[in-house]
């Protein structure tokens, strides 16, 4: 099908799908703030789970879809690829939020979790490639373990927002999460119901923009990390740019980061799937040493994200705090990097 149509079409389709997915995900975010209150779940562990999986789905499909038609780097490179970007959009974030840095404003002890987390599961891919390559139907060991962490992982931040051991030091600046009390007296079936509606959405979007980029890569002669990462990777991380602005605006500052951090957590899930998806063996020892630069770039943005969260400064350079615009030097140098190698 998608064989037969011109680069033009290619490229209208992939517009188009690009186009549901920002669609998609500025609803979803007005839906989650919306879930939070009437769950009473709070914004971080909502935009960490629900919101965070939910804007990733549409890049989940596209590892997948990849790694089935034996595509290993660009199901691999989508998935870090996006991590990478979906930590730079905090940074644009932060210079919308004016009162004070976002992450001074939004301190929350499920989001420093999350994060911690995150870090974990990118350095089990890791040992994996630098361990001899093994699997068990055609699926390596580390990717099990990367669900097992992920789950574990979440039932310890379910616990540690019910019973939280310390808490950020409240300032003039610091938004609480406090619910909408109209909002907490109404039944969220009826959001839940739009929300799912919304990722089937996503995930058809996700598919088509996957085949799209699988085309790119034959007839435009580019490299396949190059495609997973910069351009798969970053148009399926659109919802997360648009949920993060989003809910700035409207003061759900822990959504916001909770999204991002959440969002990137779910991601590394990505080398599950495209794990299981790659018939050929390990996928983790089927793509390239470059891909595993964006992998490096993503613990390193997270790291200093973390380290934003925990310094809570004030006020950086302009809009932003020093840490935004650490995320926002890395990221440009990647791209660089990534574009001078090919």
């Amino acid at each position: 099908m998608f064989a037969d149509l011109s680069l033009f079409w290619l490229f209208a389709l992939f517009g188009a799908a690009a186009l549901v997915v920002l669609v998609c995900g500025l609803r979803m975010t007005d839906l989650a703030d919306r879930i939070a209150d009437r769950t009473g779940l709070g914004e971080a562990l909502v935009g960490g789970v629900l919101l965070g999986a939910a804007t990733s789905l549409s890049g989940s499909v596209v590892s997948l879809s990849s790694a089935l038609s034996g595509q290993a780097s660009l199901a691999f490179a989508n998935g870090i690829g996006g991590i990478a970007a979906q930590t730079a959009f905090l940074a644009v974030a932060d210079m919308i939020h004016r009162r004070a840095n976002l992450e001074h404003a939004a301190a929350e002890l499920a989001n420093l979790f999350q994060g911690a987390l995150l870090m974990v599961l990118l350095t089990i891919p890791l040992i994996a490639y630098t361990t001899p390559e093994f699997s068990i139907w055609s699926v390596h060991p580390a990717s099990l373990a990367i669900l097992a962490a992920y789950a574990g992982g979440l039932f310890a931040t379910s616990r540690v927002q019910a019973a939280p051991m310390w808490r950020p030091v409240a300032t003039s600046e610091t938004r609480e999460d406090l619910p909408d009390e109209e909002e907490a007296r109404n039944n969220p079936l009826g959001l839940l119901l739009v929300f799912i509606a919304m990722m089937v959405l996503l995930s058809l979007a996700g598919w088509t923009i996957a085949r799209t980029g699988a085309e790119f890569t034959g007839r435009l002669g580019l490299s396949s990390t190059l495609v997973g990462a910069l351009m798969t990777a970053v148009v399926t991380s659109m919802p997360e740019l648009v949920t993060t602005i989003a809910a700035v605006r409207r003061g759900a500052l822990q959504l916001a980061v909770g999204g991002i951090i959440g969002g990137n957590t779910f991601d590394s899930l990505f080398l599950v799937v495209s794990d299981i998806g790659y018939r050929d063996g390990s996928i983790y020892h089927a793509v390239q040493p470059q891909d595993y630069f964006w992998l490096a770039i993503g613990l390193a943005m997270t790291g200093v994200l973390l380290m934003g969260l925990m310094q809570r400064e004030r006020r950086g350079v302009g809009n932003i705090g020093w840490e935004s615009l650490t995320l926002i030097l890395i990221y440009a140098g990647a791209i660089a990097v990534q574009v001078i190698s090919g």
